[in-house]
């Protein structure tokens, strides 16, 4: 039997004075805390930590990540340490509850902690937990979940002349907001020329130029499972290769469910142009990059891996992965077709988010096609913006994608049939969800604002 995890959400509230200041200022924080185990209380349980830290006037970082230590019997405590920004600095809180059995209450609900900035003291002060009103909430948001599967490969290539299958990854280490992309690639030309496999690793620093190395084109081997070639593999779970200044190596561990973003029949029967899937939603990355004389440690870097399968590249298109937090997941491909007649037709829209464990729409074709309850949804795609709108049922969203030119990478792809793209890729985009419902009229339900995290492209002929 496979082994269960534990999720669960804590809100504290309370008062924080910083060394540059006299007086106190309110705090909030709102934590979701993530374990690979049953939380039990002999034992001591370590879980990854996301959420929003608040200071009055000073501080508030939706994207505060750190790493909470529960062990009330074994070590009697039960210490957080959460890394946040406040005006462009990088502050650590670190605390923790000192469990006891003479003052149980007090012991589990306050907490006692010091802001540091690159070791030194910069602040102090006292987070609560607010029993009247967040004992409910806290027990209520507890879930068990059994770890996802493995990711797959979801192999679709044969070798068959006139198609093309994608491998790549995206990510964006927390740390240094640095994002990646490893791209790998498998075409068969149209002539019969004989398949080959090629691709590129590229890194795009928060502050500096985006740097890139391609590998190939090789041969296809016959690789039956992942993507391999000489020095390069992606595989379930490991990603390695090397591309003349660059060497990778991470290990990739799933963090959701699989993710479908054209309809799920197109990818087991290839009718469609092209078809693209993601084996999990979300994944955690770990291991090191390093490109010329620099190294990126990455730890727990949230992103993802994708397929694609087709005949080639769009007429035009664009494309979003956006990790909005807590597991949510919006993933976004709009496009004109090649195909005589679907090219005269404006872009088709294919949208999915995952929103608390569900995806909106239930149906990939519903934002493409539109019908009852919900018209086609729309794409206005160029740089260095490019939008998407629509409605289905009682939900509609609207979503910005910016591409800073400096933050973009432009490279050249070759299709099947030997004709060129152009795709322009940041994995440093910025990006603005509004997500509302009908209720008598439009109430916002969710917004989020991503700055330099989200993973967007736009390409064209």
């Amino acid at each position: 039997m496979t082994s269960r995890g534990t999720v669960f959400k804590e809100t504290m509230l309370g008062r924080v004075r910083l060394g540059d200041e006299q007086g106190d200022r309110p705090v909030r924080v709102d934590l979701v805390a993530r374990a690979d185990a049953v939380l039990l209380p002999h034992r001591t349980t370590r879980a990854r930590l996301t959420g929003r830290l608040r200071i009055a006037g000073r501080a508030d970082d939706a994207e505060a990540v750190g790493e909470l230590e529960i062990s009330p019997l074994a070590r009697h405590r039960i210490r957080y340490r959460i890394t946040f920004a406040l005006e462009g600095r990088r502050l650590l809180l670190d605390g923790w509850k000192s469990v006891s059995p003479a003052r149980p209450l007090t012991s589990m609900t306050v907490l006692p902690f010091t802001l540091y900035e690159e070791g030194e003291r910069v602040g102090e002060g006292t987070l609560r937990f607010p029993l009247a009103t967040g004992l409910l909430p806290f027990l209520a948001s507890f879930r068990f979940p059994r770890p996802a599967a493995p990711v797959a490969p979801a192999p679709k290539w044969d070798g068959t002349p006139g198609r093309t299958e994608v491998w790549y990854t995206t990510l964006t280490d927390p740390a240094t907001g640095t994002g990646v992309w490893l791209h790998h690639e498998l075409v068969a030309p149209t002539d019969g020329s004989g398949a080959y496999a090629h691709g590129w690793a590229a890194v795009f620093p928060k502050d500096g130029p985006v740097e890139y190395e391609r590998f190939g084109p090789e041969p296809w081997t016959g690789e039956p499972q992942g993507f391999r070639t000489e020095g390069v593999r992606a595989q379930p779970g490991r990603l390695a290769g090397s591309a003349g200044a660059f060497t990778w190596d991470l290990t990739e561990t799933p963090d959701g469910p699989p993710l479908h973003t054209f309809p799920r029949w197109s990818w087991r029967r290839p009718l469609l142009p092209a078809s693209h899937m993601l084996p999990a939603a979300r994944c955690r990355y770990s291991g090191t990059l390093r490109h010329g004389t620099r190294e990126l440690p990455l730890e727990e870097a949230p992103g993802a891996s994708a397929r694609i399968y087709g005949h080639g590249n769009a007429r035009r298109w664009a494309w979003l992965h956006a990790d909005l937090g807590d597991g949510d997941v919006l993933e976004i491909i709009a496009a004109v077709s090649q195909r005589p007649g679907l090219n005269r037709l404006p872009p088709l829209v294919f949208l999915r988010l995952l929103r608390h464990g569900r995806t909106w729409p239930r149906r990939a074709e519903r934002t493409a096609v539109g019908w009852a309850g919900g018209g086609r949804f729309r794409a206005a795609l160029g740089l260095p913006e490019w939008r998407v709108a629509g409605r289905v049922g009682r939900r509609r969203i609207r979503v910005t994608v910016t591409q800073p030119p400096e933050r973009t990478l432009t490279l050249t792809y070759t299709d099947p049939d030997g004709s060129t793209a152009v795709c322009r890729n940041s994995e440093t985009a910025d990006a603005v969800v509004s997500l509302e419902r009908w209720w008598g009229r439009w109430w916002q339900e969710a917004e989020w604002r991503l700055t330099g995290t989200a993973h967007a492209e736009a390409g064209d002929r």
